[in-house]
């Protein structure tokens, strides 16, 4: 028996899957032959094999339009990748009302938004479809001065596993807890090349990830190889974090 991830002839919308993390699991959706549609509030270089549509994944007009768009153009949807999200960091006893408002809107509101849409389109196709929500370790873990963030993200696993009975049987919907992961920013966020080489030796395998490591995950989730996983939360984060008091001496 040979096992193939094809996605071939299936349509993905992955949002903010033109940069970053989302780069990469575009990336790999269109290595197994899919039709990607990527979207972010702003225009972006395309990827080769990819349309990049402009949308606020807050704005629930904006989502359904661009959802309605995607069906007209390609006549269905068969795997939604919710990976917009992302905060600046901010101690939470400081950080203003209106702050934690819009974190929690783009990492927990805006994925609950645009699963619902997909979903409506999903359910009325034969072949329903795939959700796959990218969510952290921090949802996880303790995450000072991301609190807000790291609560959305564990309100994201916990929206997966709700989705993933209230959609059942037609839409398989799952999640992804992302760790750390080298993108085009990591120098700027971790605070340059040999804090970010000290960081990577804290992993278990040595390393951050590659956006397209993590694409790889969400394609097989997406793919018939996951035909009966949902539900799931699967951590990709090279092996955990070990436990502090290991480095005490």
């Amino acid at each position: 028996m040979s096992l193939s991830l094809d996605l071939s002839g299936r349509v993905a919308l992955v949002t903010g899957g033109s940069r970053g993390i989302g780069r990469g699991i575009s990336a790999a959706l269109v290595a197994a032959g899919a039709t990607v549609v990527t979207c972010a509030r702003s225009a972006a270089d395309e990827l080769a094999g990819t349309t990049h549509v402009q949308c606020d994944v807050r704005d629930p007009e904006a989502v359904q339009a661009m959802v309605d768009t995607i069906v007209r153009d390609h006549g269905r949807l068969d795997v939604l990748v919710n990976n917009a999200g992302g905060a600046p960091s901010a101690l939470a006893a400081d950080a203003s009302p209106r702050f934690h408002d819009r974190v929690i809107a783009l990492n927990l509101t805006a994925p609950l938004l645009v699963a619902q849409v997909a979903n409506r389109v999903m359910q009325g196709q034969e072949a329903g479809g795939s959700i796959v929500n990218i969510s952290s370790i921090s949802a996880n873990r303790p995450a000072p001065t991301i609190a807000a963030y790291a609560a959305a993200k564990a309100g994201v696993d916990s929206l997966t596993r709700s989705l993933a009975m209230e959609w059942a049987p037609r839409v398989r919907v799952n999640s992804v807890d992302v760790g750390l992961c080298r993108t085009e920013h990591s120098g700027d966020h971790y605070g340059g090349d040999d804090r970010v080489a000290a960081i990577e030796r804290t992993i278990p395998l040595g390393r951050m990830a590659q956006p397209l490591e993590i694409g790889h995950v969400v394609a097989f989730l997406a793919s018939d190889l996951a035909s009966y996983v949902s539900g799931a939360q699967l951590a990709c984060h090279g092996g955990g974090e070990p436990p502090a008091f290991l480095h005490v001496e």
